[in-house]
């Protein structure tokens, strides 16, 4: 690399403040719970202590929303892992953790923890850690042996539930006391706002009841359960309606899901609105949340929920059952149980003020455990114990 090349790359640094590079394999939008959370960590973390930067192996079609993190983003796209694009990318990196001098480098998903960590080490970076976030669902037999032979790499592994370091602390066979949790964290929200004025802004003025669910169009999040329980819901609520927000990342499964609403006679009451990336509002309309995923680390999406007062049906995958206190703020059921969430959601339709207590108690829970404030302080607290380790 030439030294003009070099001096591109470099942005100095300053005494005393450590800077931290976060690799994530494809930030596209603010529509996954990840990069909610992301964006959140670049917010909260001090900036008389921590400068951070962030590298992406995809380049988006609309690069403008990068400018909320507030900090340098890299986009380093490539295709394959084993080519010479990636090689050139390699490369890239690699100026970038040494002429920007990182301290820490901390990964996101499948090819940033097995590929960016091997590039990070080579490169020097004195401390590396990997964040784990779901349940393994898309990983592959070659995944699944990279993870156990790559393991020792990592300074530590950062999940997000309990569950999620039950699994990795299993499946990758790592050392329990290099793994540690610490749950997503959420903006706590203002009170809630005049639901008739936001109701009419999606047309939905006629609906007696708003059920809401939020994550990508995709299989894993199971929609067509919710399809199931919409229908037997809306038998006893015809007027009831059931609103899915988030990018289509599937449009095979789309296609099948919409035929699938149809044959339920679900037209009128089953909407997708798309990628809603300031959710708020939408929950803050809504009666209740049901997510009735088939896999989840812990969903963002159901702490937003109960951050915004809404009573809660989920299904038991991952770390959500650890934030929702069953009859409490919410309701857990069994993965696939159609009849049993449609049970479940009667009874917070049929009782408007019970509903609302649990939705009051959620609030709580979240505003004691789980905001982005406390997120930010633990993995600061992780990062300096690191660091005086590694001085």
């Amino acid at each position: 690399m030439t030294a003009a090349a070099e001096k591109k790359i470099s942005c100095g640094t300053t005494p005393g403040v450590h800077h931290i590079l976060f690799l994530f394999d494809q930030l596209q939008d603010l529509g996954g719970g990840a990069e909610r959370s992301l964006l959140k960590i670049t917010q909260w973390l001090p900036t008389d202590r921590y400068r951070v930067s962030i590298a992406t192996f995809y380049k988006p079609s609309d690069a403008d929303f990068f400018g909320q993190f507030g900090c340098p983003v890299h986009v380093l796209p490539f295709s394959k892992v084993f080519s010479w694009e990636s090689l050139k990318v390699g490369r890239r990196l690699r100026a970038i953790i040494r002429f920007e001098r990182v301290s820490i480098v901390q990964t996101f998903f499948e090819t940033s923890d097995l590929w960016g960590s091997v590039v990070a080490k080579l490169s020097g970076c004195p401390i590396l850690i990997s964040s784990r976030r779901d349940m393994g669902f898309q990983r592959t037999p070659k995944h699944k042996l990279a993870y156990r032979l790559l393991g020792p790499l990592f300074d530590r592994v950062h999940t997000v539930s309990d569950a999620v370091r039950d699994f990795t602390i299993q499946q990758d066979r790592i050392d329990p006391n290099r793994v540690i949790t610490i749950p997503n964290g959420v903006d706590k929200i203002p009170e809630k706002r005049e639901k008739a004025h936001l109701r009419a802004r999606y047309g939905l003025e006629s609906a007696s009841h708003l059920v809401v669910d939020v994550g990508s169009i995709k299989p894993i999040k199971g929609y067509e359960v919710l399809a199931r329980t919409a229908a037997t819901v809306c038998r006893e609520y015809p007027n009831a309606v059931f609103l899915a927000a988030g990018a289509i990342q599937d449009y095979k499964y789309f296609d099948q899901l919409q035929k699938y609403i149809a044959a339920l006679g679900l037209n009128r009451n089953f909407r997708f609105i798309g990628l809603c990336e300031d959710v708020i509002p939408l929950l803050q309309m809504c009666d209740a949340f049901c997510h009735l995923s088939n896999s989840d680390g812990l969903s963002n999406s159901l702490l937003e929920a109960m951050a915004a007062g809404l009573p809660c049906v989920i299904s038991r995958v991952g770390g959500n059952p650890e934030v929702v206190a069953e009859r409490l703020s919410g309701f857990v059921v069994p993965v696939g149980d159609d009849k049993m969430a449609a049970d479940r959601v009667l009874t917070l339709l049929r009782d408007p003020y019970g509903a609302r207590l649990m939705g009051e108690h959620g609030r709580h829970i979240i505003e004691q455990s789980f905001t982005a404030e406390a997120m930010v302080r633990k993995l600061v607290r992780l990062y300096d114990e690191l660091l005086a380790t590694k001085a």
